[in-house]
């Protein structure tokens, strides 16, 4: 009886999901992240700027948010930020990395300098889903819908809402048209 020989697997396709996994990229990346969340911005700062030009796009973007995030706690003078977007960026690495009350003084310095900030409203609601406080989430969400109603279709699919998803307020303000229907 003849053994066939195992054919060797192919490597996975650069820039595959697959590929980024297995990637040295991805354990340099998530190194930094934790140098991060240890407070040691420095380090961490030099190991994203060194990781940023070798990133898959996938991780360049956060890693651009994560370097933000070093900068300004690295700024003794505290960081100015170019535009909202800019700062909406930040509070957003604030939540990835689990810095809840920065994200949401964060957040909530856009809607005092832009009322109409949708997005800003929308990043509350997340925040707010995530640590467990359903009624402001519900405040936040409406607000974002109500000056932007594209917010309801994408709420509709983020799962940052999941906590939210057996309340049945949640439902009539993503689903308005089952309940007048």
């Amino acid at each position: 009886m003849a053994t066939r020989k195992k054919t060797p697997e192919a490597p996975p396709r650069p820039g595959s999901r697959a590929a980024i996994a297995a990637s040295p990229v991805l354990q340099q990346y998530q190194s930094a992240v934790q140098l991060v969340q240890q407070g040691k911005y420095e380090k961490a700062l030099a190991a994203l700027e060194k990781l940023l030009p070798n990133a898959p796009i996938e991780l360049a973007e956060r890693c651009r948010m994560y370097i933000a995030t070093c900068r300004k706690q690295l700024d003794q003078g505290g960081l100015k930020f170019q535009n909202p977007g800019e700062q909406y960026d930040y509070a957003i690495s604030q939540l990835n990395a689990g810095f809840f009350e920065e994200a949401a003084t964060e957040l909530k310095a856009i809607i005092s300098s832009h009322p109409s900030a949708d997005y800003a409203y929308y990043g509350l609601a997340i925040l707010d889903s995530i640590t467990g406080r359903a009624q402001d989430c519900l405040d936040h969400l409406a607000q974002a819908i109500e000056i932007n109603p594209k917010n309801r279709l994408q709420a509709r699919s983020d799962n940052d809402f999941q906590s939210m998803v057996d309340d049945p307020r949640f439902t009539e303000l993503l689903y308005p048209e089952v309940v007048e229907g």
